[in-house]
């Protein structure tokens, strides 16, 4: 446990960041997760509707720092990447 007041501050800034972040983080994870779903059933139109909600959820976890905007982006590259050889395959 710490010792100096302002560490102890910082765990709890640490502390109430992370319930903070903790639904947007996984409301992001769910809705990867159901495009996921939704492609493995080969339901393609369910899952280009479900990559525009991940998009969504993707970019508002970087644009509150949750997640790095280059990992959001790379995120969403690999989803596109997965409908497009699923519709071409």
């Amino acid at each position: 446990m710490a010792n100096i007041k302002s560490a102890i501050k910082r765990i709890d800034v640490a502390k109430r960041n992370a319930e903070n972040n903790k639904p947007v983080r996984t409301e992001m994870k769910n809705a990867v997760k159901n495009f996921r779903i939704a492609l493995d059933e080969n339901r393609i139109d369910d899952a280009k509707e479900l990559l525009i909600v991940a998009d969504r959820k993707l970019k508002k976890a970087a644009n509150k720092n949750i997640i790095h905007k280059k990992q959001a982006s790379r995120k969403l590259s690999r989803l596109a990447k997965e409908l497009n050889s699923k519709i071409a395959g």
